[in-house]
């Protein structure tokens, strides 16, 4: 079997903390590779309506260039509407026989799995893989293997507040991100 991880989000912008994380998870369970998969909509998230989807996957395209196993993945955003992980990972699953699916997702996610859209068929379809996230418990009545990372205090939220100020992001997101944010004139007020 083929070992796949997923991470998802809606990328708003992609940082050094999504690319950490993809790393750790492969390394830690052995992954054969890593999808990047922006949502076209979060339900759980509003994207600030200044990026488009299409800039999202440009950008988790410039972060995934550098590394052999990271790939862009732009299912969700082709498929648009609303991004339902259930909906995904069932057609995923039923396209792709011999692939084992790993859905990599912060400590922040793992305490509110119980609330996600047909949670329980979605963790017979694949293994949920946590990663903690400063301030959360990483607690779920799903089963959830945890990869223990070293903290990384950093968001998208955080970048696009910089951003706004007028501040410094360099030490937060990979050269091509911070010239993109600055070259399209993104998250600024």
């Amino acid at each position: 079997m083929k070992k796949v991880g997923i991470l998802g989000g809606t990328f708003n912008p992609p940082h050094n903390g999504h690319i950490k994380m993809a790393q750790t998870v492969m390394e830690a369970l052995k992954l054969d590779e890593v999808r990047f998969m922006p949502n076209a909509i979060a339900p759980h998230k509003h994207v600030q309506e200044d990026v488009s989807a299409d800039m999202r996957l440009r950008m988790v395209e410039l972060i995934c260039w550098p590394y052999e196993r990271f790939f862009p993945f732009n299912y969700e955003i082709r498929k648009g509407g609303l991004s339902y992980t259930y909906d995904t990972m069932k057609d995923l699953s039923e396209s792709e026989h011999f692939t084992h699916f790993y859905f990599i997702i912060g400590g922040d996610m793992i305490d509110t799995l119980e609330t996600w859209h047909e949670i329980d068929a979605l963790s017979e379809l694949v293994t949920f893989v946590g990663v903690m996230r400063p301030g959360t418990k990483g607690l779920s009545k799903y089963p959830v293997e945890i990869v223990e990372m070293e903290p990384m205090d950093i968001s998208s939220t955080m970048i696009r507040e910089k951003v706004a100020r007028g501040e410094s992001i360099s030490h937060l997101v990979p050269l091509a991100i911070e010239q993109i944010i600055r070259e399209e004139g993104l998250y600024d007020v």
